[in-house]
């Protein structure tokens, strides 16, 4: 693995995401804990990341990579101290890590081990110290913690504590659980954690919010979720390259005056790959700027990158509704670094991803998404069952009146003309709502029909009686 970064907050992130890779690859429950320590009168922060996941391996930090600038200032001195030990191993391991050394093989200083005498367990810790805000690290390890909550690994606790040594009482602690909203059992896929995950990111508007804010939200029933999942395999050599797309869209009530959520006409994308938050790859932005929003009904405005995450714009959101988008981009099996680079680049499969889920949206819930083109036909619904219903209501046929009730799966006696017009006008809608959707080979499937019917089908002869009525018993928009 190789970790590549441009200051030393990012350095951390990297060295935290790496802890808890470790962490999902252990088939037992861990922990994962950041502890930030100040000591006075220096200002010296002194920075530790221990996991009880699987035991890490020396070129994981061989292969560490930080830009000149990081070093300058006498920020930090470029040490690393790493301590490890897989469950198999008898001793634990201890090494120093100089970053500074442009030569990885001259990098690396082996310390005396320790040995477990018959224990069994596995873990890392990596300390450095380095002259920083705690302030600012808490914040910037606080926001990646909550990025990662969205993928809701279950065998992983997160422990965060930071502690100002001359300050009497300022010490800070918090425990992050992914089940501890909606759980999920253990078996549960990546992409149900996925879409559990970015609804609790939802719920919680960004985690600026401590809990679920009961003013605007009261069950998972107000979302609208939709998923997608796009896969490619390059060959029977390598493994597959995986791109999840969940789709979140919510709306609150313009009473709920007191919430903190802010309802911008922006879509946050919250992006990852290989089970870690990061920035958002170019690709990826060009993927999204690509995709036909008008056909959703979107008015796309643009995209807006913000240290790393991408904010997409929409001119024609209405008030109080709000999209999120998360993506997770990862290999299954990749066995050699040549085989991920033979991999599909994601660009495709985040379109693919995201359309997919935009359509698992509008197949779930009706008349969301529709496109303008659907709209205006939508607008002509209400006058054309009026003239339906008169029609029907006007015949002097009993028997054409009755057939076309039993059509509508009403009674034939005791209607009143709205409820017949109410009818039609759902049936109308519906056959809008359902002919609004991608069909690439829509003109070789049968027509859907308002009046769903076996008597239809009964005879190759019906084409001919009905054919002047297509107009009112099929609406292929």
């Amino acid at each position: 693995m190789s970790i590549a970064s441009s200051s030393l907050p990012e350095l951390c992130l990297q060295l935290i995401s790496s802890a808890f890779q470790r962490c999902r690859a252990s088939d037992d429950l861990c922990r994962l804990s950041v502890v930030l320590r100040r000591s006075p009168p220096s200002n010296l922060v002194r920075i530790s990341v221990s996991d009880t996941g699987v035991g890490s391996c020396v070129e994981e930090f061989e292969a560490l990579k930080l830009c000149r600038e990081a070093f300058g200032g006498e920020i930090w001195d470029g040490l690393l101290s790493v301590t490890t030990t897989g469950f198999g191993d008898n001793e634990i391991y201890h090494y120093e890590f100089n970053l500074k050394e442009a030569v990885s093989a001259t990098r690396l200083t082996r310390l005396p081990s320790n040995p477990k005498n018959g224990q069994k367990f596995s873990g890392t810790e990596v300390c450095l110290s380095i002259f920083e805000s705690v302030d600012v690290l808490l914040g910037e390890i606080s926001r990646f913690f909550q990025k990662i909550l969205i993928l809701k690994i279950p065998n992983v606790a997160i422990q965060l504590v930071a502690e100002h040594g001359d300050v009497p009482g300022s010490r800070y602690e918090s425990v992050f659980l992914a089940n501890e909203w909606n759980p999920l059992p253990f078996s549960a896929s990546n992409l149900e954690r996925l879409k559990s995950g970015l609804e609790d990111y939802v719920f919680k508007h960004g985690n600026t919010l401590g809990k679920n804010c009961e003013s605007c939200f009261s069950n998972w029933e107000h979302l609208k979720v939709g998923t997608g999942v796009a896969c490619h395999t390059e060959s029977r050599r390598y493994s597959e390259s995986v791109m999840e797309a969940v789709i979140v869209i919510s709306e609150i009530s313009e009473l709920a005056s007191t919430c903190l959520r802010t309802c911008e006409a922006k879509t946050e994308v919250l992006y990852f790959k290989d089970f870690s938050p990061c920035p958002i790859s170019q690709s990826s932005v060009k993927a999204l700027t690509s995709i036909d929003w008008k056909s959703y009904g979107l008015t796309f405005g643009g995209v807006v990158e913000q240290g790393g995450y991408a904010l997409l714009k929409w001119d024609n959101l209405p008030p109080y509704v709000q999209i999120d988008i998360s993506l997770h981009h990862y290999h299954n099996q990749v066995t050699t670094p040549s085989a991920r680079l033979k991999m599909q680049p994601d660009q495709k499969l985040v379109k693919k991803a995201v359309k997919f889920a935009l359509n698992d949206l509008k197949d779930k819930h009706a008349g969301v998404l529709l496109s303008a083109h659907a709209l205006k036909v939508r607008d002509c619904a209400p006058d054309l069952a009026k003239t339906i219903s008169s029609l029907i209501l006007c015949s002097n046929d009993s028997n054409f009146r009755e057939e076309c009730f039993s059509f509508l799966g009403l009674p034939f006696q005791g209607v009143g003309s709205e409820l017949v017009e109410d009818c039609i006008k759902e049936k109308i809608i519906s056959v809008i709502d359902m002919n609004d959707r991608e069909q690439p080979q829509r003109s070789k499937e049968v027509p859907t029909f308002l009046f769903e019917d076996d008597h239809f089908q009964d005879s190759g002869s019906q084409d001919e009686e009905y054919e002047g009525e297509d107009a009112f018993t099929s609406m292929d928009i």
